[in-house]
């Protein structure tokens, strides 16, 4: 009787290391997941950035100013920044 009270003693922390494992390694996953929609989420932003600023160039060599100007200024002065970090 002692050995089965034991025995299931044993199984019973084995499983239990094993689920703990296995939560670890599922939020380690996750993790990787979130890190690489991160990335493509700021390769996707980069495109729109680029894609703004060309509209925007463009804009002001049809004669618009003001507005188009500060903005253009802005995101140069933001890709600037985030080149040199």
């Amino acid at each position: 009787m002692q050995n089965l009270i034991t025995a299931s003693a044993v199984l019973a922390a084995a499983l239990a290391l094993l689920g703990s494992y296995n939560r670890a390694y599922n939020w380690y996953r996750k993790q990787e997941k979130q890190d690489e929609d991160i990335g493509d989420l700021k390769e996707e932003q980069g495109v729109l950035t680029y894609g703004v600023l060309a509209c925007l160039k463009g804009l002001k060599e049809q004669g618009c100013n003001g507005p188009v100007t500060e903005a253009i200024g802005r995101i140069e002065k933001h890709l600037n920044q985030k080149a040199h970090k």
